[in-house]
């Protein structure tokens, strides 16, 4: 587990806001505001993905299932992505974790889903749920960036629910979530009108989300802006 940051979210904001808008170098800010040039790029590269979220500290232990790891680690070795590059994509908490896997795994080890820590957990037991709510769960997850947390608290799912679910759909859209356990189970659908009410809440919770961030955004000016006494 990597170490704690002493900086809250609104800080890093402030930090990184000379980067984000082309005004100052990674470089310069990270010597003005006492940490390293590797730390103001992460804060970057967490914003750009997960917008303020992202610069949240998480106050739980991360798990992964052993499906994610072998794919982080695989997507490094055999796609030659970088270190870097599969941290972001797999929302892994920070390139040292990946670089243990990836020592384990070259060493001939197993890569076991996490199961210890303490704080909130993220490994819930997974339930059957209808392709409906699949599809739903995926498009909530996918609209607020990827928050597999958040979807798990309101949908009462798994972890390993969820990411799967992401990644199918992402790689086969729709049909990806259809149960085909059995094969006398009658296939699943959905008719025009589920279709759409799923459509529809799919653009809500993106709007609510996108809101949202402008809404910090513009609290945080109005703080800036305030004359100092």
């Amino acid at each position: 587990m990597s170490k704690r940051s002493k900086h809250t979210s609104i800080e890093k904001y402030h930090c990184i806001l000379p980067v984000l808008k082309g005004e100052a170098s990674t470089r310069h800010t990270a010597k003005k505001n006492g940490v390293s040039p590797y730390t103001i790029q992460k804060w970057v590269d967490k914003y750009n993905l997960h917008g303020v979220q992202g610069l949240k500290e998480s106050k739980t232990w991360n798990r992964y299932s052993e499906e994610l790891k072998y794919d982080a680690v695989q997507a490094v070795i055999f796609k030659k992505q970088s270190i870097i590059e599969v941290t972001k994509k797999f929302n892994i908490s920070d390139e040292s974790v990946l670089r243990k896997w990836l020592s384990k795994y070259n060493d001939g080890r197993k890569l076991y889903g996490t199961i210890g820590g303490s704080g909130k957990s993220t490994m819930n037991k997974g339930r059957k749920t209808t392709l409906e709510e699949r599809i739903e769960i995926t498009q909530f997850t996918i609209a607020n960036g990827q928050d597999y947390q958040l979807a798990i608290d309101k949908y009462k799912v798994s972890y390993q629910q969820v990411y799967l679910w992401v990644k199918k759909y992402q790689e086969n859209g729709e049909s990806g979530l259809q149960d085909r356990r059995g094969h006398k189970k009658k296939s699943e659908k959905l008719t025009e009108n589920e279709r759409l009410q799923l459509r529809i809440k799919e653009l809500e919770t993106r709007n609510q989300f996108l809101e949202m961030e402008n809404d910090f955004a513009k609290k945080l000016q109005e703080i800036r802006s305030r004359p100092r006494h």
